[in-house]
């Protein structure tokens, strides 16, 4: 299969469905540049918008990965594209990775892995449900949300001081790649060279950092957004990744926006996109029932 550009910079948050439920919703407290892990003296970042409720009992918390080739892009600003999240009981916190300038794989995958530490080590004190963790991401940052939830506890990857953290209990994955050995004419594509790098260990690499590597029954469940005309992330990445889940008998679903690119979608489907997410998520159990109810 083809894979495409991935390096352009796309919605670094989901769109609001627009309800009347999720416009009266706001973080009680914003934290902000708040630091998870240093890297050879640089810090990492990621920013917390609590919930109102999360004071009162532990509720359920998104950690989002935004996108951009893993080598440009930033976290969001501001907590504005998450009130769909917000409207049903999520606290949301996201994420700032080395980008490819930086380091090289596995580098962003070792920080999103951090980042999902931290939120469990950091639960008590902003009212997190580390039984409820979900994460997210767009193109890049769906690779990322899918890498951070599917890694076992055992593994290579994970740095030391960020060992044994919470399991995500579900992933939302919106158009990301997910098998990085797809070659275009036998060929591997820059952009993945870029964050991969280039040598002997290449090869091995990219299979590493492939999430369709790590698919066990043992997954978290897996909700799915694509376009069927994606220029950048073909949507056969996201058909074959619902494939291997279904042989497996993991839960997930795969939302197909009709003419859509690569993400930026109409506001109708973007609408409905993420209604299904919420619906899928609802239908674990991870917002509160009550919520659930009024979720559009």
């Amino acid at each position: 299969m083809r894979l495409a550009v991935l390096g352009l910079t796309m919605a670094a948050a989901l769109p609001a469905t627009g309800a009347s439920a999720a416009d009266g919703v706001a973080p009680r407290e914003i934290v902000k540049d708040a630091i998870y892990r240093t890297v050879d003296g640089r810090p990492l970042h990621l920013d917390i918008y609590v919930h109102p409720d999360a004071g009162k009992i532990p509720g359920p918390v998104l950690i989002h990965f935004h996108g951009g080739g893993w080598a440009r892009g930033a976290r969001p600003e501001s907590w504005t594209g998450f009130r769909s999240y917000l409207a049903v009981g999520f606290s949301v916190v996201t994420v700032q990775y080395r980008l490819a300038g930086q380091a090289h794989a596995p580098a962003a995958v070792e920080d999103a892995r951090c980042a999902l530490h931290w939120v469990g080590a950091n639960s008590a004190r902003f009212g997190f449900d580390t039984g409820r963790i979900v994460v997210s991401g767009t193109s890049a940052g769906g690779h990322l949300a899918l890498m951070a939830g599917l890694l076992p506890p055992a593994n290579d990857v994970d740095p030391d001081d960020c060992r044994k953290g919470p399991k995500a209990s579900a992933i939302l994955d919106f158009y990301g790649p997910a098998d990085l050995t797809a070659t275009d004419g036998g060929k591997r594509h820059p952009t993945i060279a870029n964050w991969i790098g280039t040598g002997p260990g290449a090869a091995a690499m990219e299979r590493h950092m492939s999430p369709v590597t790590w698919l066990s029954a043992a997954s978290p469940p897996v909700f799915i957004g694509h376009g069927d005309a994606d220029p950048v992330v073909p949507v056969a990445q996201s058909i074959d990744l619902k494939r291997r889940l279904d042989a497996l008998a993991v839960s997930s679903d795969l939302f197909i926006v009709a003419g859509g690119g690569h993400g930026k979608f109409d506001p109708a489907s973007q609408s409905a996109m993420t209604a299904r997410a919420l619906t899928f998520l609802c239908g674990h159990g991870i917002p509160a029932s009550a919520a659930c109810g009024t979720k559009n």
